[in-house]
């Protein structure tokens, strides 16, 4: 029975052993805790306005207008959303999809809910 070990956040390398409540990297001897690794993994999850996790291909509904930055129009509260993509973000943007009549655009996961 084997578990896996995360990799290293410092250099990536697989080659992690577990110290008592710490990992550590042999390669590059960087040294972490279990809470901080579950920490991280919790921080990299995008949920949206109500809590509910997102995932690549979910279909979304904008929960408030938006105004478009260059544009005289707003993506509409309600607006349907279909097969998004999570990114890293960028000024909170982390949802890259297609709104129907406004193109590819980013968008912040606080203002949408998951269908």
């Amino acid at each position: 029975m084997s578990t896996l070990l995360p990799a290293c956040p410092e250099c990536g390398q697989e080659y992690t052993y577990e110290d008592g409540q710490s990992y550590v990297c042999p390669m590059c001897g960087h040294e972490w805790t279990k809470e901080s690794q579950q920490e991280k993994e919790e921080a990299m999850l995008v949920k949206d306005a109500h809590g509910t996790i997102l995932n690549d291909g979910d279909s979304i509904t904008v929960i408030k207008d938006l105004k478009v930055k260059g544009s005289s129009s707003s993506i509409k509260q309600g607006t349907n959303i279909k097969n998004i993509k999570l990114v890293e973000p960028v000024d909170g943007h982390d949802i890259d999809c297609k709104i129907p009549g406004f193109g590819q655009m980013k968008l912040k996961s606080e203002f949408v809910k998951k269908i």
